[in-house]
């Protein structure tokens, strides 16, 4: 602690009293201090003053001091020498804005404590005033004054538990442990020991803080702010959204908290507003993260802090806000984990922490990144992506370009080319900004009719769409720009530009046909409200706010009261189409609601997403060259030109990955009826196995499913899109808890993500990448849960009892003998194809891959072996025809690459072309009619039933190969009459209206039979 000086005001008790009052005698250099506020601190500090006399002036090196005695009432206190001391400590510390002054200063002479340790508690407090203890601050003060030792005791157990140089720390903490135990037992009333307990908890939480670091790292003094790495899981007080960990950072002039959902978290810090409850903020942001960053490495994660000193700005705020965080951060030297030697830490190596920019902190990637590279943190300019040496989102338009895929894609399967076919468009937002500049961009055949932001509204209600786009253009290249530069001449009859302030906005009769309104003039909010109704194409979100919420849903179920005059409900929108380049513009429950309407709508956390998955690409192309760098095969110079160089790779990487994602929702939509049931029990196992929340997420209860599903209807592309997400993290979790992608066989995954420069420069780098691991998982989840769906590995896991790793290396084997990459973009590829025509091929593809991995799960075999089939299998690939577009030929040639692997081991027993093992299977199923009998077999779409058609469906193909092998091994047909006679019950089953289970059983019984006659 700094030790005041002469120039700085003091406070000495008067040892000379005697009795219950004291007195004191305050030295204030320089102008007078305000009585008033003197008379606070002490009130503060448990002292009501009784009486002041002004004594004569001191005159000091640098001026005059003004010299003041203080009589005070009794205390409730005993204010021995030692407390005296410490009073003298704390007033001193708190006029050099050191701490604070407030009820908590008042425990340094009620408990005994110094300033620091009441700075602890209060801390503590505070932080648990976040995260939802229901008793007030002043109450909570209260409680620990009437409860003194318990204060004491909880000081010392922090003390044992994070000091230098504690002996036997272990049983110092226990021993200190049971002592809090033992105070909170003593509460009396269920407030007592709701606070007790709450604060006890949050030592027992906390694993990690900088509260023994010295600012210099020689153990001399203490930094101006407190951070806490908290584990969450273990406070007393139980929440909704419970992150992995917690960063809670406490000072004078900034407070703030950093929530993560794993170790290997990425996500934005943000000025809040919020003082109260940024904590409520950074989970709610952080759980939309999590979802968000289900393409990318790192988990969710968000931050938020508040500015408390007045003099204080946001930059210096942040700058405070991020020292706390690495405080309590690993560091990586020469590719091992460095701990701070101050530091005791009860939580494993945790070296990655990654920032990005968000609301309030647009401008501060720079400023993070001089504290990174300061601290010689070892992701240097990597902590924070798009600063001054990383990729510019603007200028890159990836945001937009990102949620333009959604679009393209909803119109064009709705039967409308963006590039070619006028469209009609109300935006959120305006030319300056990223998300919408950059989207109204995209297109020269946007006929914008309206759109509006915080400062204006703009209505062109007949635009002219190749005008408008020009003039679009002009305004994007205007720095700060807003609609009211939009050149008037270029608007439509009737339309203009006016201030969201103003008083009304008289609506043309031009205007008031586009808007389908009747009243010649309305307030701007209004305005704004009839916009967000307008019968349109496309609704673009590139702004900040929540615009729509559900019917069923208050305004507060939106937390935007900012935005609450203006906001609708969706079954009030008509736009066709939905574009969500910003976040948070619909509430979920609104998205949903929408798209029962039949809206073309997937997620904020869909459509926006390759803006992080640009900063992901970015930090892990960094942490590799940064390697080379270090190692000295790469200098610094070199590093930026090749970052730099691969800027297209990357973002041709991200929309690829776009592009993925919004295919795999629309072809879980096309079969969302018949995927009902699995659907329900995928939801019930993400419940139960990755704890996500049905009402959180606004996914349908099993009561609602039940409808749904007596109405032929089954889930919406904002549900799938939640599907999708959480599956994914909950297959690339299972991933990194398992060795799978540890033996080398995923070397090609790595690699690949990479671009090829990239790859070509650093290999060495890339084969010992940090986060190598972390890496392949997400990329194999992505891969794998796009391709076949969010539900395959379940259905997997449930038939076949096999393990997620299990199946991703089946999936991993079959998808390279049977080439499903090639096979699965010649269909994507396929032109002048209906969509749902496609959708069938694809799901012909799935169904492939699902059939061939259940058959290597069910015979036991793994990659290595399979790939010995690899030649016979490529020649049957030759053989058979590529995607045309007929669907029946189609089809028949992928149920024959399905059965490709038991085909080939056939070919392989027989010595035999495995193309000519095939045709044999062909001619086979054609002559018994089994070929029609597997393609007819009703599904179901009750799960047991499904479940149930699948073995039956199992075990029809194998006694078909089966009966395949004795035909081969006896050169010829089996014996005519058990042939005849499953011939002849699959022709009576051709006169049936449907194929159920009973009927498939019967004939794999003769199958059975046929097979026992002919061996």
């Amino acid at each position: 602690m700094t030790e005041p000086t002469e120039f700085e005001p003091t406070l000495h008790f008067d040892t000379a009293d005697s009795g219950e009052g004291r007195s004191a005698v305050v030295v204030w250099p320089g102008a007078e201090p305000v009585l008033a506020d003197l008379v606070s601190t002490f009130g503060h500090l448990g002292f009501r003053v009784a009486s002041h006399d002004r004594l004569p002036d001191r005159v000091m090196d640098g001026g005059a001091a003004s010299v003041h005695r203080f009589g005070f009432e009794a205390t409730d206190f005993v204010l021995g020498e030692n407390a005296a001391r410490l009073v003298e400590g704390a007033f001193e510390a708190g006029c050099r804005g050191e701490t604070e002054f407030d009820g908590f200063t008042g425990l340094v002479a009620a408990a005994g404590l110094s300033w620091r340790q009441a700075a602890l508690v209060r801390a503590a407090g505070r932080y648990l005033g976040q995260v939802g203890l229901r008793v007030s601050e002043p109450s909570l003060v209260a409680i620990l004054r009437s409860h003194t030792g318990f204060v004491r005791a909880l000081v010392a157990h922090f003390e044992a538990r994070f000091a230098p140089g504690v002996d036997d720390r272990e049983a110092t903490a226990s021993a200190a442990a049971g002592r809090v135990a033992d105070a909170v037992a003593a509460a009396t009333t269920l407030d007592e020991d709701l606070v007790l307990r709450a604060m006890a908890s949050f030592v027992s939480a906390t694993v990690r803080t900088n509260w023994f670091q010295s600012p210099t790292g020689d153990g001399s003094g203490h930094k101006a702010y407190a951070s806490f790495k908290l584990d969450p899981s273990l406070l007393s007080i139980s929440t909704p959204v419970v992150p992995y960990r917690e960063i809670f950072v406490h000072s004078t002039v900034v407070e703030g908290s950093h929530v993560r959902g794993g170790a290997v978290a990425r996500g934005g810090l943000r000025l809040s507003d919020r003082a109260d409850d940024y904590r409520t903020e950074v989970l709610g942001l952080m759980k939309t993260q999590t979802v968000k960053n289900a393409l990318i490495v790192p988990v969710g994660a968000k931050g938020a802090f508040v500015v408390r000193g007045a003099a204080t700005s946001p930059r210096e705020a942040y700058v405070t806000f991020v020292n706390g965080l690495l405080d309590v951060t690993d560091n990586m030297l020469d590719s091992a984990v460095s701990s701070d030697p101050e530091t005791v830490a009860y939580d494993g190596p945790d070296p990655y922490l990654v920032v990005a920019a968000d609301k309030g902190t647009a401008r501060f990637s720079d400023t993070a990144n001089e504290v990174a590279r300061a601290r010689g943190f070892w992701l240097g300019d990597a902590f924070a992506s798009g600063g001054s040496a990383g990729y510019d989102h603007k200028g890159m338009g990836i945001t937009a370009r990102g949620a333009w895929v959604s679009v393209r894609r909803h119109f064009e399967e709705a039967g409308l080319d963006v590039d070619t076919d006028e469209f009609t468009a109300v935006g959120i937002g305006d030319m300056s900004g990223d998300v919408f500049g950059n989207g109204m961009l995209l297109s020269r055949k946007i006929r914008l009719v309206g759109a509006f932001d915080h400062r204006h509204i703009f209505l062109d209600p007949e635009p002219d769409a190749e005008q408008s786009y020009l003039e679009r253009s002009r305004l994007a290249t205007i720095a700060g720009g807003s609609w009211d530069d939009y050149d008037r001449a270029a608007i439509s009859a009737g339309g203009g530009v006016w201030s969201r302030s103003a008083k009304s906005v008289p609506l043309s009769p031009q205007v008031r046909r586009r808007l389908g309104v009747d009243a010649t003039e309305l307030p701007p909010s209004e305005v704004v409200r009839a916009l967000l109704r307008t019968e349109v194409d496309l609704l673009w979100n590139g702004g900040i706010g929540t615009y729509v919420k559900a019917s069923a849903q208050s305004d507060p179920d939106a937390a935007d009261p900012h935005n609450h005059s203006v906001r609708v409900d969706a079954d009030e929108v008509r736009c066709r189409v939905v574009g969500e380049g910003g976040n948070l513009g619909f509430t979920q429950a609104a998205r949903v609601e929408f798209a029962r309407r039949g809206g073309r709508i997937n997620a904020d956390f869909i459509d926006n997403a390759a803006g992080v998955c640009t900063s992901d690409l970015e930090v892990n192309i960094k942490v590799a060259l940064d390697a080379a760098v270090r190692a000295g095969s790469l200098d610094a110079a070199e590093r930026d030109t090749l970052l730099a160089a691969v800027t297209d790779d990357v973002a041709d990487a991200v929309l690829a990955d776009a592009r993925r994602q919004t295919l795999a929702i629309s072809l879980a939509e096309a079969h969302a009826p018949f995927l009902l049931s699995r659907h329900d029990r995928l939801i019930a196992n993400l419940e139960s196995e990755a704890g996500i929340s049905r009402t959180a997420e606004a996914l349908p209860t099993r009561s609602e499913l039940a409808a749904r599903a007596r109405q032929g209807s089954g889930l919406t592309r904002p549900e799938i899109a939640v599907l999708l997400a959480q599956s994914k993290n909950l297959v690339r979790r299972e991933l990194l808890s398992s060795k799978m992608i540890d033996d080398g066989d995923f070397s090609a995954t790595l690699s690949r993500y990479f671009p090829q420069l990239v790859r070509d420069r650093v290999p060495v780098e890339i084969a010992g990448h940090r986060l190598a691991r972390d890496i392949v998982a997400v990329r194999l989840a992505g891969e794998l849960v796009d391709r076949v769906g969010p539900g395959m590995i379940r259905r997997l896991e449930e038939r076949l009892g096999a393990s997620t790793a299990e199946i991703v290396r089946g999936y991993a084997a079959v998808s390279e003998v049977l080439g499903v990459d090639e096979l699965w973009e010649s269909v994507v590829d396929l032109r002048d194809v209906a969509p749902a025509a496609r959708f069938r091929l694809l799901a012909g593809v799935q169904e492939v891959i699902e059939g061939a991995v259940s058959w290597l799960l069910r015979v036991g075999a793994s990659g290595a072996p399979v790939t010995r089939f690899a030649a016979g299998i490529a020649e049957l690939r030759r053989a058979l025809p590529g995607p045309s577009g007929v669907l029946d030929a189609d089809l028949a040639a992928l149920r024959t690459l399905g059965e490709a692997l038991p085909l080939s081991v056939t070919a392989e027993r027989f010595a035999l072309p495995v193309p000519l093992v095939a045709q044999a299977h062909r001619e086979l199923g054609r002559r018994l009619g089994l070929d029609w009998l597997t393609e007819n077999l009703e599904v179901g779409r009750e799960y047991w039933e499904s479940r149930a058609a699948g073995a039956a469906r199992d075990d029809l193909t194998a006694r078909w190969h089966g009966l395949l092998r004795e035909e081969l091994a006896n050169g010829g047909p089996v014996d005519a009459a058990r042939a005849g006679r499953v011939r002849a019950l699959v022709d009576e089953l051709r006169g049936f209206d449907r194929v159920e289970l009973a009927h498939v059983c019967v004939v794999n019984a003769e199958l059975g039979r046929a097979i026992h006659a002919a061996a």
